[in-house]
């Protein structure tokens, strides 16, 4: 059972697609991954985007099976020649390919209601109908993700070193921002809810100027020092259409830590003699 004792589980992001790679489409997950997961109290804690290279989508499978993660996988689930994720999730956990049965279900489900809408008989043995079954192929032992868009399912295998309730999983959804985004927030309320808030995070920062990291650089070290837990950030900009060419500096953590980090993190700009202008509190 799970008490607010029990730390959550590192969430990790992979991004399938060339398309991304290319530029031919903007990624809109990790910005909407992040918001999702914030909005529950929860930090995305890494991401990585690889194209449609089967070895290289294999090699990132191995390790976010391997991490005891929860990681979130999206695109290359259909049934096209470019789509590789199922088959490469299969060859990084060395289990066979497995025509799921309720997955195979929802997709003639979803053929009959197409059918209906299109007002033309279903033909299920028909071979495109029949190649669309090749979307419930998924590694032996994956458990069904719905898809509230279209019902044709995403998948998750659960990591070997999961700890606590529901934790460590990688979790395979659509490229498809529409289905995505919901079937990763269905997993969140249905897994990870115990999670949810259970760490107070709090955010303080200010904008200084004429000064360069390297001379803030031991502040930095020397806050982090005092207030163990506390982490110090250094944002710098060149052309800031407000604030010109500055670094913005700050604390994050434990509320309680940074209402203590922050006012020596101010006093040790002071000392330094740099220019202090906007406060920043989150």
């Amino acid at each position: 059972m799970l008490n607010q004792l029990t730390p959550p589980p590192c969430f990790g992001l992979i991004i399938i697609g060339d398309e991304i790679l290319s530029g031919k489409r903007a990624d809109k997950h990790l910005e909407k991954v992040i918001e999702i997961l914030a909005s529950r109290g929860l930090p995305l804690s890494y991401a990585n985007y690889v194209g449609d290279d089967p070895v290289r989508i294999t090699a990132a499978l191995k390790t976010a099976f391997e991490s005891g993660d929860v990681v979130f996988s999206t695109g290359g689930i259909g049934a096209t020649p470019d789509d590789h994720t199922r088959q490469c999730a299969a060859k990084a956990l060395g289990r066979d390919l497995v025509l799921h049965p309720r997955g195979a279900e929802l997709i003639d489900e979803r053929m009959r209601d197409i059918a209906k809408e299109n007002g033309t008989p279903y033909e299920p043995n028909r071979s495109d109908n029949q190649h669309r079954l090749n979307m419930a192929m998924f590694p032996a032992g994956a458990d069904l993700i719905p898809n509230p868009y279209n019902k044709i399912a995403g998948f998750s295998i659960a990591s070997d070193k999961a700890v606590g309730a529901g934790a460590g999983a990688v979790y395979f959804v659509p490229g498809f921002p529409v289905m995505a985004w919901p079937m990763i927030e269905w997993v969140l309320e249905t897994h990870y809810s115990a999670y949810f808030n259970q760490l107070a995070y709090a955010e303080q920062s200010v904008i200084v100027q004429g000064s360069m990291e390297a001379t803030l650089t031991p502040l930095m070290e020397q806050i982090e020092r005092d207030f163990a837990g506390i982490k110090v950030f250094s944002l710098p900009s060149v052309d800031h259409p407000k604030y010109g060419r500055h670094i913005e500096l700050g604390v994050k953590g434990e509320p309680a830590l940074v209402k203590a980090a922050y006012p020596a993190l101010i006093s040790g700009l002071r000392a330094l003699h740099t220019v202090v202008l906007n406060e920043l509190k989150r």
